[in-house]
């Protein structure tokens, strides 16, 4: 029940800042459904390991994923779909907390945090690259297969 509740929180804010980025009204659903799967993603994988890392990049790699093959059916750019999509990931907690720190003048706490929240931001980076070049190799299949469906 946790993980469904996080995916519907997560599909709201990504509808919110798909109206925010104005994204096509059409386009709205697909991008608030990709980013509460990797959201639901994310957090199955994060009560399932102690790793920071690692819940980041499977995430974001099925939001990249997604959002390649929703670009290959709907013919838009896939950046509609995959942008709003890892806005959920993004470690803004990481990054008040270490200006908090910094302001406190805890600079220990400031450098564990800040570090912490810099991997994460490289792993969603990194996660949806190994997604859109994944589907540099799967593309031209997928779009023979569509067009003899279509």
């Amino acid at each position: 029940m946790y993980i469904i509740t996080q995916g519907i929180y997560a599909l709201f804010s990504v509808i919110g800042f798909s109206i925010i980025f104005n994204l096509p009204r059409k386009l709205i659903p697909y991008a608030g459904v990709t980013g509460m799967i990797g959201w639901m993603v994310y957090v199955t994988l994060q009560g399932q390991t102690s790793n920071f890392i690692l819940p980041a990049v499977v995430g974001s790699v099925a939001v990249g994923l997604i959002g390649e093959i929703l670009a290959a059916i709907t013919r838009h750019p896939s950046t509609m779909f995959t942008i709003p999509g890892i806005i959920p990931f993004v470690p803004g907690y990481g990054i008040y907390y270490t200006m908090l720190y910094i302001v406190q003048k805890d600079f220990d706490q400031a450098m564990t945090t800040g570090a912490q929240s810099l991997f994460v931001a490289i792993s969603i980076a990194c996660g949806v690259l190994l997604a859109t070049s994944l589907m540099r190799f799967i593309r031209p299949s997928m779009d023979k297969w569509l067009e003899k469906i279509r």
